[in-house]
C-alpha cells in the first residue's frame, strides 16, 4: 500500500488567461506535517481547492489516499478536516449548535463529542452565537470543526490567524498530536516560526510553481552563511563580487555578506585586507525562505 497521502502530477490551473499554478508535482507522506509556503497569490489556496475538488484543474492530476480528487471527491472529503483561510460560518447559530450539526452531518465518520474537549482546550464559550464572536473566537470555531472528527488528513490554511499567543501554542500542540497519532497535516502558514516548529518538510511555491521541497532541518542547515567582517580599513567596493556572495550592508569599517558558496575565497580576500574580526549569524527558516523570494531567488530554484 502506498505511503503517499497527497500526490499531484503536472497540476496546472488557469483562470482565463491568467495562470494560477503550473506543473506542480507534490508528494505528502502519511504521518508527516507538510508545510506549504508562499506569499499571497503564489498558488497555495488554488492548490488546496483542487485537492478538495472545489474546482477542477486545467490539466494534470491530483489524488489523496490513492483516489482521484475530482472523480472521488465526495468519498475523500469524509476523511479530511479543512480549515480555510477565509471562514464562512453560520452567524446566527450558537457554537454548540454548529458543532452538533457538523457532527450529525459527519454521521459515524468521526469522534462523537470530541468537539467539547477541543472547545475547552481553546477556551471557547460554545453557548454564545457565532455572530457575537471576535475574529479570534471565530477562528477557534474553525479549528474545532477541522479537528473534531479526528480526520486522516488535515488541510490547514493559516490555522493560527487572529489567535493570541497562548492559543496559538495550543493549536500547534494539537497539530503535533495529530502527527503522533500517525495522521497527516498539510499546513499552510506565513508564520515561519510555526512552520519550523511543527513541520517535517516544506514545499515553497513561487509564482504558481513549486521551486523547492525539502526537510526543514536540511533547509535550515544548508550553507547560507551570513557574516559581518570588521576591517582595519574598509576595503573598496566590489571586492567581494564573487559567485554566491551578496554584500548586504557596509558600515564605517564593516561589511555584512550573505554567502551561499565560495566561502574559502571570501576568507582569503578578507585576510588579504587586514580583517580584524568576524561575526557570524545563525539563519532560521524565515531567512532561508526569503532567499527564494529575493531578486536573485532564481539561483536557489
Amino acid at each position: 500500500m502506498s505511503n503517499q497521502v497527497i500526490e499531484t502530477r503536472a497540476l496546472t490551473v488557469y483562470y482565463g488567461k491568467h495562470r494560477g499554478i503550473f506543473d506542480v508535482d507534490l508528494s505528502v507522506e502519511k504521518g508527516e506535517v507538510f508545510g506549504f509556503l508562499g506569499p499571497n497569490g503564489a498558488g497555495k489556496t488554488t492548490t488546496q481547492r483542487v485537492l478538495l475538488d472545489v474546482f477542477p484543474p486545467t490539466s494534470g492530476k491530483a489524488s489523496i489516499f490513492g483516489m482521484d480528487c475530482q472523480k472521488q471527491g465526495v468519498e475523500l472529503r469524509k476523511r479530511i478536516g479543512y480549515l480555510p483561510g477565509e471562514l464562512a460560518l453560520y452567524a446566527n447559530m450558537r457554537a454548540h449548535e454548529f458543532f452538533k450539526m457538523y457532527e450529525y452531518l459527519r454521521g459515524e465518520n468521526g469522534s462523537k463529542g470530541y468537539w467539547k474537549e477541543l472547545a475547552a482546550r481553546l477556551d471557547l464559550d460554545t453557548s454564545r452565537k457565532i455572530s457575537q464572536f471576535s475574529r479570534g473566537n471565530k477562528q477557534k470555531v474553525g479549528v474545532v470543526a477541522a479537528f473534531m472528527n479526528r480526520p486522516d488528513l488535515l488541510i490547514l490554511d493559516e490555522p493560527t490567524g487572529g489567535l493570541d499567543p497562548l492559543v496559538q501554542r495550543t493549536v500547534l500542540e494539537m497539530v503535533r498530536e495529530v502527527k503522533a497519532d500517525g495522521r497527516t497535516v498539510f499546513f499552510s502558514s506565513h508564520i515561519l516560526s510555526e512552520v519550523q516548529a511543527v513541520c517535517d518538510r516544506v514545499g515553497i511555491i513561487r509564482e504558481g510553481q513549486l521551486v523547492a521541497t525539502q526537510k526543514v532541518e536540511e533547509m535550515i542547515a544548508q550553507r547560507i552563511n551570513r557574516m559581518t567582517m570588521i576591517f582595519e580599513e574598509l576595503p573598496v567596493e566590489g571586492i567581494f563580487n564573487i559567485r554566491g556572495v551578496s554584500e548586504l550592508e557596509r558600515g564605517e569599517k564593516s561589511i555584512t555578506l550573505e554567502v551561499t558558496e565560495n566561502l574559502p575565497e571570501v576568507l582569503t580576500i578578507a585576510a588579504q585586507n587586514k580583517i580584524m574580526d568576524i561575526e557570524t549569524h545563525n539563519l532560521g527558516l524565515e531567512e532561508i525562505f526569503l532567499a527564494y523570494y529575493s531578486k536573485d531567488g532564481g539561483e536557489h530554484v
